[in-house]
């Protein structure tokens, strides 16, 4: 599938409506999402069916040439072979005309993807950590999504209607005039539509070529710098020497006493039992949407904070100064796991990615993950070789500066503009411009532990764990088919 490309002064823009289907229309709904999943474990299947296949046969000692062909997993591939199995195959062949073919094509494309990325990730092609190969969607887990794109899809002159494929016309909870209005003055059109329950509710994401003229920031000469943390949400100083303090909502420490109430409650409740087949009870049905409705509030009240904060910097600086944080690796820390998550740090970063690009145009400049910025000195420019976490106010040993530790990062940062956009800077990520600083070699990871070096060595030794025995002996049976392909 080619990869859509906006035309000059178009940008491709997504506009999520709430939907208020009725019962009819929700069966619909989830038969729908429930295709995507079957079409998608069905390809998982006929693709890896052919290469342990492969292997039963390589086991009995036939020859290369004797051996099953592989089975290809390109998007055309897979729905060729789902159309011609479909009359025939009993878990398709009563219901699958109940159904639109987006439906279907739907979890064929995300077979297809996932085996690309697979094969990317494999071959070392595909950044971020090393994908395994494609799982079957259990339905109890799986999200409920569709996506549509050809058909009747549309938004209704009222203003509080949807049109979809074979689903027909559903209201919408809200109105529907940004893109009504859009589209009836020509300045948009829709590519495609996607359905999905998030959050306890049915959703419907428009993306539409849009036609958007930037507008212009507020203080276009003015660069901030935005240090993120956990006390306080955010601290942004800017090149005039103005701080701004953003507190922490802390969102869900606010409901956690709700929370625990709630789950208390459902506790208490007779719930499911895969064990032994028991359904849960009505009570304790009405007792998990209750707990539920509480963790959406956290998540919507998140949202809405979250998209404030950054529409309302991305609408004021000309440059935007972030840093590169590696959220994944904060997460690991059992004391501060549960209010990093709540923060949002890579949310900010993604939001502040778009919207200063497509926007406004303003300049995004992300510090490189070791930069010194809380150990360097804002005054004099000094480093220090330790400054523990623990320690909140930094005081130079050179120029005697005694200044809040956030406060002194957040300067640092607005610093990094300057020397960005005077082209002593180096390109980095794709969205963004890296800055590279190398201040007494503090982009140097931390030395290995001995525990780690011990661990290290043993692997150099061929000492190996069960768990990579197996992984070693999957990969030996695919690795055939990502060289022949």
């Amino acid at each position: 599938m080619k990869k859509f490309r906006p035309q000059p002064g178009f940008v491709v823009q997504a506009y999520r409506f709430a939907l208020d289907p009725n019962a009819v229309q929700e069966r619909a709904l989830r038969s729908h999402c429930g295709a995507a999943r079957a079409a998608y474990n069905w390809a998982v299947g006929w693709v890896t069916a052919s290469w342990w296949q492969r292997r039963a046969e390589e086991s009995y000692g036939i020859a290369e040439a004797g051996l099953t062909q592989w089975r290809p997993w390109s998007l055309p591939a897979l729905r060729k072979a789902f159309n011609e199995t479909k009359h025939t195959d009993p878990r398709f062949a009563a219901w699958w005309e109940e159904n639109s073919k987006e439906a279907y094509n739907t979890g064929l494309a995300n077979a297809a993807a996932a085996f690309d990325n697979y094969t990317k990730s494999k071959q070392g092609k595909r950044h971020g950590k090393r994908m395994g190969t494609p799982r079957f969607k259990s339905k109890r887990k799986a999200r409920l999504s569709c996506r549509f794109t050809t058909g009747a899809i549309r938004v209704d002159t009222g203003g509080r209607h949807v049109t979809l494929p074979r689903l027909g016309t559903i209201r919408t909870h809200e109105p529907t005039v940004k893109l009504l209005a859009r589209t009836q003055a020509g300045t948009a059109r829709i590519l495609s539509a996607t359905v999905r329950h998030e959050r306890g509710r049915w959703y419907v994401a428009f993306q539409a070529e849009v036609k958007r003229d930037l507008e212009r920031v507020a203080r276009p000469d003015v660069a901030v710098g935005i240090d993120l943390g956990v006390k306080t949400l955010a601290v942004m100083a800017d090149s005039t020497g103005e701080i701004r303090t953003v507190a922490n909502p802390g969102h869900y420490d606010r409901a956690r006493k709700q929370l625990r109430r709630a789950s208390r409650i459902v506790s208490r409740r007779q719930g499911p039992d895969r064990r032994t087949g028991q359904k849960p009870s009505k009570r304790w049905e009405k007792a998990n949407a209750a707990r539920n409705r509480v963790h959406h509030r956290v998540a919507n009240l998140r949202t809405d904070a979250l998209h404030k904060l950054t529409t309302s910097v991305a609408a004021e600086y000309g440059t935007v100064v972030i840093e590169d944080l590696n959220v994944a690796g904060m997460l690991r820390n059992r004391r501060l796991a549960r209010r990093i998550a709540d923060a949002g740090f890579a949310e900010i970063r993604r939001q502040l990615t778009y919207k200063t690009r497509q926007r406004h145009a303003t300049h995004l400049v992300a510090a490189d993950r070791w930069y010194p910025s809380s150990k360097t000195c804002s005054g004099c420019g000094g480093v220090k070789a330790k400054l523990p976490l623990h320690v909140r106010t930094y005081e130079c040993d050179t120029c005697g500066l005694v200044i809040d530790r956030d406060d002194n990062a957040a300067l640092n940062l607005a610093a990094l503009a300057a020397a960005c956009l005077t082209g002593t800077g180096v390109a980095g990520d794709q969205d963004t411009t890296e800055v590279v600083s190398k201040p007494r070699g503090a982009d140097h990871k931390t030395r290995a532990t001995r525990t780690r070096r011990k661990a290290s060595a043993g692997r150099a030794g061929g000492a190996t764990l069960p768990h990579q025995r197996q992984e070693e002996a999957r990969d030996r049976t695919h690795a055939e088919a990502l060289t022949l392909r």
